[in-house]
């Protein structure tokens, strides 16, 4: 049995496949403690995993704000310290980290007892802290393709993102029914990150009339703190009851994405992991001031591998035109599932696990974990 720590809080982007990941090595029989960050999207997504060992970790997001700025480097000196700390008592086998504010201070410190220390970016376009951290780790896990060259080429392998084990596709009209839809209708949802986009909320708001006309029933998934809950009630052109959902926060995303007949999304890396585990067709318009553009970088592959389109923020216009022409062509939507059912063959999550359990071979009584010499 080995022990793990995971770094993996601040969006759902990063929590959720480390969720994917604890889940699975806690099966295979080894400890895992997943990292998370004092967030509202972070507390509320942790719910319904008790059986798994979370703790809250100082962080705060990178800023070139003056007040921004100094508030990260105190708390990600607080957080060193508590890293320190917390790998001295729990004398980890391996440190893990998906990226993001909260992973920089706790692979340090991993680094520092010479524990094997292991990251994973799903992005095209590696962020900062991948980037940063890369050559102190014995493994770094990059999507198909992509390379970094400060990274060691025996320490590099390809995979894919970890997805929750809830995160499947289930039979389409049952999963209407569980959600509330009307099986008789088209179904679209709208997803803006774990954090929510005011664009695509306003565009569901403005645009959700005229497309229960066509039949088509909308659930806008609208980010916490953004809208409260509610359901509206439209006809279509033959006067046919409909409703359109907006909420905050989905925790059943497998039985959404499934009752779904095309998402509108922005383009996460998280998020396009579990459309395509779900094989759900979609339009995405990626976060223009994301870092180092890395969602335009994703939605154009996804596009590439034939899952749906890509549609820039700026051509938002033609948003309505486009969701019509893909939802209403039954042609082209079997086309785009098909082609997801390609694209998710591979099993990143069993390939991991099986590379960290190699990596993190310890023997029966391993020495006391000292710091490395200066």
């Amino acid at each position: 049995m080995s022990r793990f720590l995971i770094s993996c809080g601040g969006t759902g982007g990063h929590l959720s496949p480390g969720i994917a990941l604890g889940e699975a090595l806690v099966s295979r029989g080894h400890q895992a403690t997943l990292l998370i960050s004092n967030k509202k999207v972070d507390a509320r997504l942790i719910e319904k995993y008790a059986h798994l060992t979370f703790l809250r970790i100082p962080s705060a997001p990178f800023t070139l704000n003056p007040v921004g700025f100094v508030k990260f480097v105190i708390k990600q000196g607080v957080a060193f310290f508590y890293g320190v700390n917390l790998v001295r008592k729990q004398r980890p086998d391996g440190v893990i980290g998906f990226g993001g504010f909260t992973t920089a201070s706790v692979i340090l410190a991993g680094a520092v007892f010479n524990v094997p220390v292991v990251l994973h970016e799903a992005n095209r376009v590696p962020g900062r802290a991948i980037r940063l951290l890369g050559r102190l780790a014995r493994r770094v896990y990059l999507p198909p393709g992509i390379m970094l060259k400060d990274v060691r080429p025996t320490a590099l392998r390809h995979m894919g993102l970890p997805v929750r084990k809830e995160i499947a596709s289930e039979p389409r009209e049952a999963a209407q029914r569980e959600m509330g839809f009307d099986p008789r209708f088209k179904v679209l949802t709208i997803l803006g990150g774990s954090q929510g986009a005011s664009s695509l909320n306003d565009w569901a708001s403005d645009k959700v009339s005229s497309l229960a006309l066509e039949g088509i029933q909308v659930c806008c998934v609208t980010g916490l703190g953004k809208h409260v809950a509610e359901v509206r009630e439209y006809r279509t052109r033959n006067g046919s009851p409909i409703k359109a959902h907006f909420i905050p926060f989905c925790d059943r995303m497998g039985t959404l994405l499934s009752a779904s007949d095309l998402v509108v999304s922005r383009a996460g890396a998280g998020t396009i992991a579990e459309l395509i585990r779900c094989t759900t067709p979609t339009i995405l318009i990626p976060y223009p001031f994301a870092a180092d553009n890395h969602q335009w970088a994703n939605a154009e592959f996804f596009e590439k591998q034939g899952g749906g389109l890509v549609i820039s923020q700026e051509r938002m216009n033609d948003l309505t035109a486009e969701v019509r022409d893909v939802i209403l062509n039954d042609w082209l939507m079997q086309k785009f599932r098909a082609n997801l059912k390609r694209m998710d063959r591979a099993n990143s999550l069993d390939d991991m696990l099986n590379d960290l359990e190699e990596l993190t071979e310890t023997p029966t009584n391993p020495a006391p974990v000292r710091p490395k010499a200066a």
